[in-house]
């Protein structure tokens, strides 16, 4: 290199350092973290995801139409009784005419299906939140093969930070145990980078929404 392309480049160096670098565009932390959801509707960007991360949805319009879906379901996958260990949703099951079993024997040799309540959905990523505060506990969301969620549209919220407030609305200074977010089944690819449904939880997760005012509807 000459000394005149030297000092060339050495005065565009000097020039550079005399100019201060622009400083980045400070952020707006007021402005949402997500674009909308892809449907106004929470209910249907909800199903959308749940759908798009593996789960099963069936949609419920009564009591009588919940059980046709469960029947339909058990018929498809060739599974007997859900265990059921939730009072209220024992309940709604006897009004529908479902099958159940209330109590724990022979659970852990016969748990093919589960079903539960949850605390929130969520329409962003399709996620349920469960907890271990309802009879369910921890196990009957995790354990059986197959797991069954019953909710309502009523819990839908858009982002996971809402559902997280709902259960510290809920319950206050009296958190549960436990608070997990499932989206869809349990899966890994840790090995050979295969696909595995099942192998930390059920391979299987169905939810059935049920109407707000179910009860109401006459069959």
């Amino acid at each position: 290199m000459s000394e005149s392309s030297r000092d060339v480049v050495l005065a565009r160096i000097r020039q550079g350092l005399a100019q201060p670098a622009p400083l980045p565009p400070r952020p707006n932390f007021a402005s949402p973290v997500h674009p909308p959801l892809n449907n106004s509707d929470a209910v249907v960007a909800f199903a959308e995801s749940f759908q798009r991360v593996g789960g099963e949805f069936y949609y419920c319009e009564s009591l009588a139409h919940l059980a046709v879906q469960i029947a339909g379901f058990q018929q498809r996958q060739q599974v007997g009784a859900p265990y059921v260990w939730e009072p209220q949703i024992q309940a709604l099951l006897r009004a529908a005419g479902v099958a159940f079993k209330a109590d724990e024997a022979d659970f852990v040799e016969h748990a093919d299906l589960g079903l539960t309540s949850c605390e929130a959905l969520v329409a962003r990523t399709g996620s349920v939140l469960v907890s271990a505060a309802t009879a369910s506990g921890r196990r009957l969301s995790i354990y059986p093969d197959q797991h069954l969620v019953l909710a309502r549209p009523s819990q839908v919220v858009a982002e996971i930070g809402e559902a997280l407030r709902v259960v510290q609305a809920k319950f206050g200074a009296q958190m549960p145990s436990m608070v997990s977010l499932t989206s869809g089944p349990s899966r890994t690819a840790d090995i050979e980078k295969t696909l595995v449904l099942g192998a930390h939880g059920p391979r299987r997760l169905a939810l059935f929404l049920l109407e707000d005012d179910a009860e109401l509807i006459p069959n």
